[in-house]
């Protein structure tokens, strides 16, 4: 919780209880609230093996395919740049106009992936930075992350960022009183970069909608934060569409999440991400190359290219320390079965999309 008392009576001490308290953060903390953010951005990340390392047990290999590492895609790589950047730009900029970044692609393209990988780097290097004094049971808050619910409303929305603090609210206040709580709270607990997922869901053509995407423009006016949004091809809905959606359009810099193309220039992509995700496994009997050298030639690949390769392998990485193989090959690919949307979409061609390293066999 938080201690923030009612909006009437602001508080310029109010900070999250217990947010120095690593161990205050129970498993069932969402990452939509501090306490369940602050578990995720500080737990070590599984870690691929080393040469040096002894052998792990059956149990820790599996469990380290499960977890698995967060491959550094080329849309993560931009998405950090664009953010370290417009975070310095929003430092010193004096006018109320701030830009802000929208992550877009298909469904299950790795846009949420990207977005937390960059939160979890902004949260770590802030804290690195500015470390809590000795003796204080508070730390800053540098990244929040919140979801748009379902047929939001403004204050629906904005329930949900008092939520993410703990910042009490009750059905009898205004939109108007959480908002101002919120603004308060999160200015005082150095709120610098706010995530804001599943911003699809908003539709401004109707009323409601409309005024949800007020409420937004309003708080980047109101917070001096950086505000990252992402949502599902947002180009397509109506977010871009009328005079808001021009305004929107107006400040908003788009970052694709998309199939990684077979080549681009002299580089391959696609090709390199499965490399990086081969030479993460811990197999005994695996060859390096063989996965790289299905990437080029195969030709159906679903939208989220670089996700749902991830998935194949990881699952053909544990059937195979299941069985007792320990190597993925093209036979255990093709066996793994993968979600609806991954084995019904395709791409036309392997130069122009990023395939999948498998190709199934017709009936």
């Amino acid at each position: 919780m938080v201690n923030t008392p009612h909006p009437t009576t602001p508080n310029p001490s109010s900070a999250p209880v217990g947010v120095g308290d690593s161990g205050a953060a129970e498993p069932s903390w969402p990452l939509t609230t501090w306490q369940g953010w602050q578990r995720f951005a500080t737990t070590d990340p599984v870690t691929p093996p080393r040469p040096d390392d002894p052998p792990r047990s059956l149990e820790e290999r599996l469990a380290y395919h499960s977890a698995f590492v967060t491959i550094r895609t080329p849309a993560i790589s931009t998405l950090a740049t664009q953010v370290r950047a417009l975070m310095v730009l929003g430092r010193h900029q004096q006018a109320t106009a701030r830009f802000f970044l929208i992550v877009t692609g298909p469904a299950a393209a790795g846009k949420t992936t990207a977005l937390l990988r960059v939160g979890r780097a902004c949260h770590l290097a802030h804290t690195r930075k500015t470390p809590a004094p000795p003796g204080s049971a508070h730390a800053a808050v540098p990244v929040a992350y919140v979801l748009v619910p379902p047929g939001a409303t403004a204050k629906t929305l904005i329930t949900e960022f008092a939520r993410y603090l703990g910042i009490p609210t009750t059905t009898r206040m205004t939109q108007t009183q959480i908002t101002d709580a919120v603004c308060h709270t999160y200015t005082q607990v150095g709120v610098q970069l706010v995530l804001i997922d599943e911003i699809h869901r908003l539709n401004p053509r109707t009323t409601t909608g409309a005024q949800t995407a007020d409420l937004l423009k309003d708080l980047t006016e109101r917070l001096p934060s950086t505000f990252v949004y992402a949502g599902i091809n947002v180009t397509d809905t109506p977010l871009f569409t009328g005079t808001r959606g021009a305004q929107l359009a107006g400040r908003a810099t788009l970052i694709t999440c998309g199939p990684l193309p077979a080549r681009h220039g002299q580089t391959r992509p696609f090709t390199d991400v499965i490399t990086d995700i081969e030479n993460a496994l811990d197999l005994q009997q695996h060859k390096p190359g063989a996965l790289p050298r299905h990437a080029p030639t195969s030709t159906g690949a679903p939208p989220a290219a670089s996700e749902a390769s991830q998935r194949l392998i990881r699952q053909a990485a544990i059937t195979a320390i299941c069985d007792g193989t320990e190597r993925i090959t093209k036979q255990s690919l093709d066996a793994v079965q993968l979600d609806h949307l991954a084995e019904t979409q395709h791409h036309p061609a392997p130069e122009a999309a990023s395939p999948t390293t498998r190709q199934r066999k017709q009936p």
